[in-house]
C-alpha cells in the first residue's frame, strides 16, 4: 500500500500568490502519485488562518475544480504557528505522512521528492533546511543566523536555517498531540519528541507573488517565544547577574566603610547617581523578563483551545458539515 501524503500549507490573506502556487503543488502531488511514490489518497490539505480577502473563497473552489484539494478555516486569525498545528492535527489520522510548506512558493517543492525518499529509508521527521541565505538583505541574514545561534547557546535543541518546512510522520504527529503548550514553537518543538531524524538541504526563492505577512515584529515576537518557549536560561542569567551585583555592592559597602574611618569621605553625587539608575535599568530588565515566563504561564493556565476549524472544504457528513472543532 502506497504512503498517504498530505501537504499542510497555512494560508493568511492570499488571493495574490495562491492561484500560481496552487497549480505548482498540484503538479508536485500529481508526479508523486504517477511515479507510484505516494497513493492517490494524498491530499493538498489549505489552512486560512482567518484572512480578510478571498483567500477561503479560492480554497473552496479549488476544491471543487479537484479532490486533491481539501480546506479547512479557522474561526478567526491565531498566527502561522497555530495554522500548521490546525492543519497537522487535521492530517494526523488520515495519511501516513504530512509535509508543511508555506504558501508563497519559496520553498523548494522539489525537496519533496527527498524528503519521501528520506521517510522511506527510515527517518519520521525530515527537516528542510535552507543551504544559503543568498536572497535575504543582509540585516535579515545577519539577525536570522544570530537566532539561530542565540537559541542553541540557550540551550534549546533547534536545526539551524529549519523554518517550517518539514516532513513529518503520523506516528511522530501522535505523540506531539500531547504536547498542550500554548505558546508554539514548532521548530523547537519536533525535536524534543525523538525519534530518527535527518535534513534535507535546498535553495529559497524569492516570494512569487504577493507580499510577505511577516514582518520584523512578528519575526522578533516569534523569536521571543521561541526563547521563553524552550529555555529557562534568561532567568538563570537574572540569577547570576543578581549574584555579580550583590556581590559588587558588599565590596562596595566594605569600600565605603574603609572609607569612613579613614576620614576620605568625599560627596559623590554623580558616581552614587549612576550606579542608582544602572542598578534601576537592570532590576527593570529582570521583572521584565520575569513578568514574560509569568505571563506564559498565565496563558498555559487558562487551557484556551490553540485553534477553533469553523468550516471544511469536504462535506460528507452535512449534519457535521458547519461543527467547530476545539483543539
Amino acid at each position: 500500500m502506497n504512503t498517504i501524503l498530505y501537504i499542510i500549507i497555512p494560508c493568511y490573506n492570499e488571493e495574490t500568490v495562491l492561484p500560481i502556487t496552487s497549480k505548482m503543488f498540484l503538479d508536485k502531488l500529481t508526479s508523486l502519485i504517477q511515479s507510484n511514490t505516494i497513493s492517490n489518497s494524498s491530499r493538498i490539505l489549505f489552512v486560512n488562518d482567518g484572512s480578510k480577502d478571498k483567500t477561503w473563497e479560492i480554497i473552496c473552489n479549488l476544491a471543487k475544480q479537484d479532490e486533491h484539494f481539501i480546506g479547512i478555516s479557522q474561526s478567526r486569525n491565531r498566527g502561522h504557528q497555530n495554522a500548521v498545528l490546525a492543519g497537522l492535527m487535521e492530517a494526523k489520522d488520515k495519511c501516513d505522512i504530512t509535509i508543511s510548506i508555506d504558501c508563497d512558493g519559496q520553498d523548494d517543492i522539489n525537496a519533496m521528492d527527498e524528503m519521501v525518499e528520506q521517510y522511506k529509508q527510515g527517518c519520521e521527521i525530515v527537516y528542510g533546511v535552507r543551504s544559503k541565505r543568498d536572497t535575504d538583505t543582509f540585516f535579515k541574514r545577519f539577525t536570522a543566523e544570530g537566532f539561530y545561534k542565540l537559541l542553541n547557546w540557550m540551550g534549546a535543541e533547534v536545526v539551524y536555517n529549519h523554518a517550517d518546512y518539514r516532513l513529518v510522520s503520523s506516528r511522530v504527529l501522535k505523540e506531539f498531540a500531547n504536547f498542550k503548550e500554548v505558546n508554539l514553537f514548532l521548530r523547537g518543538m519536533f525535536p524534543l519528541v525523538g525519534f530518527k531524524s535527518t535534513s534535507v538541504y535546498y535553495e529559497r526563492h524569492e516570494r512569487i507573488a504577493g507580499e510577505s505577512h511577516y514582518p520584523l515584529t512578528k519575526m522578533l515576537s516569534l523569536a521571543f517565544d521561541g526563547i521563553t518557549s524552550l529555555s529557562i536560561k534568561p532567568i538563570r542569567i537574572i540569577t547570576a547577574l543578581g549574584t555579580v551585583i550583590a556581590g559588587l555592592s558588599f565590596l562596595g559597602v566594605i569600600w565605603s566603610i574603609v572609607m569612613r574611618f579613614m576620614g576620605n569621605v568625599v560627596a559623590g553625587w554623580s558616581s552614587m547617581t549612576c550606579i542608582i539608575c544602572l542598578i534601576g535599568g537592570v532590576q527593570l530588565v529582570c521583572l521584565g523578563i520575569l513578568g514574560e515566563y509569568i505571563g506564559k504561564i498565565y496563558m498555559e493556565v487558562k487551557h484556551r483551545p490553540r485553534y477553533i476549524i469553523s468550516e471544511r472544504t469536504e462535506v460528507k457528513d452535512t449534519s457535521n458539515s458547519h461543527k467547530k472543532v476545539h483543539y
